[in-house]
C-alpha cells in the first residue's frame, strides 16, 4: 500500500472523528444554554439531530466514495504492474531458450 494513501485513509478518519466530537460538543452546549421549555428544547435537538445526522451521512458517504475511489485506483495500477511483470516474464524465457536453443 502507497504510503500516501495510508495517510489520506488516516487524515479523513481524524476528520470524520472530529466532525463526530463537534456535533456532541454542540448538543451539549444546546442543552446546557437552553432558555425554552424542555419539550421546546427536545423537538429542537431532535430537529438539530436530524440535520447533523444528514451532514453526517453525506460526508461519510463522501468518504467512502473518495476510499473506494482511490481503492480502483490502485488495483488498477496493481493489475498493470503485474501485466507489465508478466510481460517482462515472458519476453525473458523467450530470450533464455534463444541463446540456450
Amino acid at each position: 500500500m502507497d504510503l500516501s494513501f495510508k495517510n489520506i485513509i488516516m487524515s479523513s478518519g481524524k476528520v470524520l472523528l472530529g466532525l463526530l466530537a463537534g456535533v456532541a460538543a454542540g448538543a451539549l452546549l444546546g442543552i446546557l444554554f437552553a432558555p425554552e421549555k424542555g419539550s421546546v428544547t427536545r423537538k429542537k435537538m431532535s430537529k438539530k439531530a436530524k440535520d447533523y445526522g444528514e451532514g453526517l451521512k453525506e460526508k461519510f458517504d463522501e468518504f467512502v466514495d473518495d476510499i473506494s475511489e482511490k481503492f480502483e485506483e490502485v488495483k488498477e495500477d496493481v493489475s498493470d504492474f503485474t501485466e507489465q511483470k508478466k510481460t517482462k516474464s515472458e519476453s525473458n524465457k523467450k530470450d533464455v531458450k534463444t541463446a540456450t536453443g
